[in-house]
């Protein structure tokens, strides 16, 4: 007799509630010799806010995903271990922003039945999505360097953290729909199939934008995830590799382009290429040098929990919190991180390939993406092995409103994972997106129509 999707939740979130626990306890013997009582609340309040959303799922969406939360909640428990230790205060508003997370969530999961109700409506998002990522030009201020934070009196927030699943949302439906447009035949060249140029209109589009972050915003990590979203679903939409070659050699061109002619990006390039130069060890390449320092101090199995210093470096709640780690669990608690993070990937790549309409599929493609490029850009940055940038760690690092957003491209992969619905709540089977202006109702397939593919009969280009 098969377990329930519920059940094997309920069991890996049980196993994974014991590292808030053991968090607490190693962190109460290492800063006091002894266990203080009062400190259980927080594993407790911890565990609790997922074992409740457990709960909730097994009445919105008994049939959904039973890895992804458990997942979500063992790098959220580990983040939050760490912030406790750098910084009390941040941690506590960091449980706050995880239960709004976890609430917006699951009103999320409440509110769509239907999944692809998103792509009739992709204009209006890809519009939302640009004025909140452009919206910083105008009313930002500027943090660190970088243009990404809208205040609001004692709140402050970052558009770019909702604008990357809105676009997200955006690209999964215009390429279920004009995939086979832009995957057209083009040109061979020593064995390559490059596209057309007409057919290149979307991507140079997206370069541009990304472009546009990179100048205006100061960002290299949003310039780079958003170009990098597009590229991997586009890959996947049209199967074509040129695509790709073609985007990389765009990214390069425009590198090299702001690498001359912006001193903020020749600043991150030079301390990435020489973060220990005695001129700028001190200023500039401060905290790449300090985070180099904290993965060597922790060597294979760390300085133990509070024993090292990871507090010296800037910002390590933010930016650093995996040098952090490094430091305190070592290389066998690095690659543990690493190895979450590759399980949430594959798992999310799993619903992609398993789901029934090329909408669904593009979807979980580009929140799967997103969740990647972010972690190897922050993880890649403080070990030297990409240029840094101000990009948080998904689940682990402090942020209210990357968590949230998290949270949200948590949901949606959640509804997609347990399939379209129709308006009382059953599980339906699928026939794909509407086509034409984006606004017209999912129409039925006729009976001899092969029942394959995005539902219009055409074959999924990925497979």
């Amino acid at each position: 007799m098969s377990m329930s999707p519920r059940w094997k939740e309920l069991i890996l979130l049980s196993a994974a509630a014991v590292i808030p626990f053991v968090g607490w306890i190693s962190l109460d013997l290492a800063r006091e010799g002894r266990v203080v009582a009062g400190n259980v609340v927080y594993p407790l309040l911890l565990a609790g806010m997922f074992f409740l959303a457990h709960a909730v799922l097994r009445f919105l969406r008994p049939d959904a995903d039973p890895i992804l939360l458990p997942l979500t909640a063992a790098l959220c428990y580990l983040g939050t271990v760490f912030l406790f230790r750098l910084n009390a205060h941040m941690a506590r508003l960091q449980v706050i922003w995880l239960a709004v997370g976890l609430m917006v969530m699951l009103v999320l999961i409440a509110a769509l039945k239907d999944y692809q109700a998103l792509a009739r409506y992709r204009y209006t998002l890809a519009v939302t999505g640009l004025v909140l990522l452009f919206s910083t030009m105008i009313v930002g201020t500027e943090v660190n360097g970088a243009r990404l934070w809208i205040v609001l009196g004692p709140l402050r927030f970052q558009p770019s953290e909702l604008a990357k699943i809105l676009l997200a949302v955006f690209f999964a439906a215009y390429l279920a729909d004009k995939k086979e447009l832009i995957a057209s035949a083009g040109r061979s060249f020593h064995g390559l199939n490059l596209p057309r140029l007409r057919d290149l209109g979307p991507l140079l589009t997206m370069w541009a934008l990304s472009l546009l972050l990179l100048i205006f915003q100061r960002d290299l990590g949003s310039s780079l995830l958003f170009f990098g979203i597009f590229l991997a679903v586009l890959y996947v939409a049209t199967a074509r590799f040129s695509f790709v070659v073609v985007g990389v050699a765009l990214f390069i061109l425009g590198a090299v382009f702001t690498f001359y002619l912006f001193g903020h990006v020749q600043e991150r390039v030079d301390t990435w290429l020489d973060p220990l130069n005695p001129e700028t060890i001190q200023d500039e390449s401060y905290q790449i040098a300090q985070s180099l320092f904290a993965f060597a101090e922790g060597g294979l199995s760390g300085t133990g929990l509070a024993r090292g210093h990871p507090d010296i470096i800037p910002f390590v709640e933010t930016d650093f919190i995996y040098a952090s780690i490094g430091e305190e669990f070592g290389l066998f608690g690095a690659v543990a991180i690493v190895l979450l993070y590759l399980m949430f990937i594959a798992r999310g790549l799993y619903l992609a390939l398993r789901c029934d309409d090329d909408f669904g599929k593009l979807l979980a493609v580009g929140l799967t993406t997103i969740i990647a490029l972010q972690s190897f850009i922050i993880m890649g940055g403080d070990t030297r092995l990409v240029p840094l940038t101000g990009i948080t760690l998904p689940f682990v690092s402090y942020g209210g409103s990357s968590l949230v957003s998290n949270m949200l491209l948590l949901g949606l992969l959640l509804c997609v994972s347990a399939g379209p619905r129709d308006s009382a709540g059953r599980r339906r089977r699928s026939a794909g997106p509407a086509r034409g202006s984006g606004e017209m109702q999912p129409q039925p397939l006729p009976d001899n129509k092969p029942q394959s593919g995005n539902g219009d009969g055409l074959e999924y280009g990925g497979r």
